[in-house]
């Protein structure tokens, strides 16, 4: 599973990177929407810690969709006047704060995934508006192989701390936004704020899947087996990205 983790995700940032370098930005923010780490994360807490454990994770983790929509806005907004690394902080410190309030929250599935589609429809309403061209710069070959990097030491770091609390905080650092941090720093320093923002717009649409992903891993998991829960869980997942790609089209 160590291994799962370490390359699942770097080499998922690599397919993303090609895809925005060939399709541009949205088409990479809408895919960097999968539980390519959160599936993994609550696989594994399933099988360590068993099938109610981790239902209280994934209604922690539908919530926790909030959190990395805050992330995600935050970053939009500040990117165009300031650097990565300021927006990267400005990210942090909001995500920080409603990692806080989130994991306060008494489990409810309800609730949970009231707090998830509310940011959801609300996000795009608060995305900057973008006037500049967006252009997609020619990376250098040593950049996707830092990118894979990056994202399998967060990946390690977030998931070896998940393995080591309880059910409601590794509920949220599944969600944690390891993807979405190593894309929007590269992205920016290597396009510019439009390319970063444009992509980031796009994720809001794609966190419509890791969503259903969580709902249906919570409400299911208490009552049916491990594979029905996570193949139904996935079968969500795509449903949902399907149905939604017509929005790249639009916004």
């Amino acid at each position: 599973m160590l291994a799962l983790k370490l390359l699942l995700v770097p080499a998922f940032l690599l397919l993303i990177s090609l895809a925005g370098r060939r399709w541009g930005p949205a088409v990479a923010g809408w895919l960097a929407g999968l539980p390519v780490l959160t599936g993994p994360i609550l696989f594994l807490l399933t099988l360590e810690h068993g099938r109610e454990f981790t239902a209280a994770a994934a209604t922690v983790s539908l919530s926790a969709v909030s959190g990395a929509v805050a992330f995600i806005v935050t970053y939009a907004r500040v990117c165009a006047r300031r650097s990565p690394a300021l927006s990267l902080l400005a990210g942090l410190s909001v995500w920080c704060c409603a990692a806080l309030l989130l994991t306060r929250l008494p489990p409810s599935n309800p609730v949970s995934l009231g707090l998830a589609l509310l940011a959801l429809v609300v996000a795009p309403k608060l995305f900057p508006r973008i006037s500049a061209p967006v252009l997609t710069a020619r990376l250098p070959k040593w950049e996707l192989p830092l990118r894979m990097l990056a994202g399998a030491a967060i990946t390690l770091a977030v998931t070896t701390l998940a393995a080591a609390i309880g059910p409601s905080w590794s509920g949220m650092f599944a969600v944690f936004p390891v993807i979405t941090i190593v894309l929007s720093v590269f992205s920016h320093r290597a396009s510019g704020p439009a390319f970063t923002a444009t992509m980031l717009r796009a994720m809001i649409w794609g966190l419509y899947a890791l969503a259903g992903f969580c709902f249906a891993l919570a409400v299911l998991l208490p009552q049916q087996g491990v594979a029905v829960s996570f193949l139904a869980a996935i079968a969500v997942t795509v449903a949902a990205q399907w149905a939604l790609k017509s929005r790249l089209h639009r916004h």
